[in-house]
């Protein structure tokens, strides 16, 4: 499905947009190249989401310590046609061998660095390299433990329980023409992100939503797409257990066959 709206949309960003308006659910897979074992095992990794209808594959982390980001996205691109997005954590992190990256707005917090500051610096390694830019507004929500993303962002998560706050600010990055909401509970997170929160940000906003963040289960993915997220991401609990992947995939896509 992505390869077929991709050849005629031309970009991520509408193909997110023309799955949005038609209620289709998707998932992503989150690689973090400084968890990446060997090679060997990022090619597994690819192969099962080609096997298990993966629609987009997230590349970054917060810290990168290996060297390995850009050869792990040449990696990937060479063992699958899944568009490959970046999910930045840090201005350093820029491929050209990647078709898009989610330009993040950090606008949960208040710092002002990861608001606009680093987004001044990237820009025009961004422009030269080519890639599609997707505007983000990026919201951090406790998951129940510290997140490296909270810690190397110095900012505060908005408290799981605070829809009416996670609404609010998800509907201010709207208005000032941020793309993409993107709500996460952390790498690791204890909890995902409650549904009712989900749901809130939902009634607020008409741009697509990425949820991500302590989703392990089929029952937590359905739960985040029935509540309202467009795309939910699973990183941690498919490092652990890549074997997962067909279930939580196929939870997901169900959804697809239950509104046609």
């Amino acid at each position: 499905m992505h390869i077929k709206y991709l050849k005629k949309l031309n970009t991520i960003l509408q193909t997110l947009r023309a799955n949005h308006a038609k209620g289709t659910k998707q998932i992503a897979v989150l690689i973090d190249p400084d968890s990446v074992i060997n090679t060997e095992s990022l090619i597994h990794l690819c192969k099962l989401c080609n096997a298990n209808r993966i629609d987009y594959i997230l590349v970054g982390g917060s810290l990168m310590t290996t060297g390995f980001f850009d050869e792990c996205i040449g990696i990937i691109k060479s063992h699958t046609e899944i568009p490959v997005i970046i999910f930045p954590g840090d201005v350093m992190q820029v491929s050209n061998k990647a078709d898009a990256i989610l330009f993040l707005s950090l606008i949960s917090g208040r710092n002002p660095d990861l608001l606009i500051g680093k987004q001044v610096l990237a820009a025009p390694v961004l422009k030269k390299s080519g890639i599609e830019v997707i505007p983000t507004g990026y919201i951090l929500i406790d998951g129940g433990k510290g997140s490296s993303v909270s810690y190397m962002s110095n900012t505060t998560p908005i408290p799981a329980e605070k829809s009416s706050i996670a609404a609010c600010t998800a509907l201010a990055g709207e208005m000032l023409g941020l793309q993409i909401t993107y709500m996460d509970a952390g790498s690791g997170a204890l909890n995902p992100i409650m549904p009712k929160v989900i749901k809130a940000v939902k009634g607020q906003v008409k741009t697509p939503i990425f949820i991500g963040g302590g989703i392990r289960s089929a029952e937590a993915a359905v739960a985040a797409c029935t509540a309202g997220a467009d795309v939910v991401v699973i990183g941690n609990a498919f490092e652990k257990n890549p074997e997962n992947m067909q279930f939580i995939s196929n939870a997901v896509h169900s959804l697809n066959s239950e509104t046609k």
